[in-house]
């Protein structure tokens, strides 16, 4: 039985997340009710509230949710680096990128950026602020991953290399959160022309 009710928590959850990325999206953050979120869930008000005591809460969920995801792969992606540092780096990078707005409208992405900016001691902002040092370890361990390989240069300091080239990702795509007309394909193409000099020097 208790198996039974952790599946049927495990639904409910699913569909609690589900209905707040699908609302947050298609109306607004600032302008989705928490009854709403219920009646779309198809769950109680309190039962949202066993699970998030704000709605803020709800966002940073669908955020762990999206960048969890985003780790996976990318451990797929250490585990078998395709050819070529500028080829690896780009499909670990290319991850993060292409599934940015999986869960999550550029407006969602500028709500979490904001809370996070604005309260980094909550629990909304360490959460945050520990995604990103997840994502940049992550950059940084291909890049040693490539070394023993022997794909960069041995001399090459892989983890100072791994940051910047996060760091240069991250700013950049606070750039594609904020411009209304900036596509995907277009931050992609300004990711790989501004980080090309950085992985050409670090190459064998």
């Amino acid at each position: 039985m208790s198996g039974l009710r952790e599946r049927q928590k495990a639904v409910r959850h699913d569909r609690i997340l589900a209905a707040a990325s699908a609302l947050f999206r298609d109306h607004g953050y600032e302008q989705v009710k928490m009854e709403a979120l219920a009646a779309a869930a198809e769950v109680s008000i309190g039962t949202i509230y066993n699970y998030y005591q704000h709605k803020g809460d709800l966002l940073m969920a669908i955020v762990a949710m999206e960048v969890n995801e985003v780790l996976a792969a990318g451990e797929k992606v250490i585990a078998r680096p395709p050819r070529g540092a500028e080829r690896a780096i780009d499909t670990l990078i290319g991850n993060y990128i292409e599934h940015s707005l999986v869960y999550l409208s550029k407006e969602m992405w500028r709500q979490a950026m904001a809370i996070s900016t604005q309260q980094p001691d909550s629990p909304f902002g360490k959460t945050y602020a520990d995604l990103d040092l997840r994502l940049a370890d992550q950059t940084c361990r291909l890049l040693q991953k490539l070394q023993t390989l022997g794909v960069i240069r041995d001399g090459a300091d892989a983890k100072a290399a791994g940051e910047l080239l996060f760091n240069n990702t991250n700013m950049m795509f606070i750039v594609f959160v904020k411009t209304a007309g900036m596509n995907v394909g277009e931050l992609r193409a300004t990711i790989r022309r501004q980080n090309r000099p950085l992985v050409e020097a670090l190459k064998v």
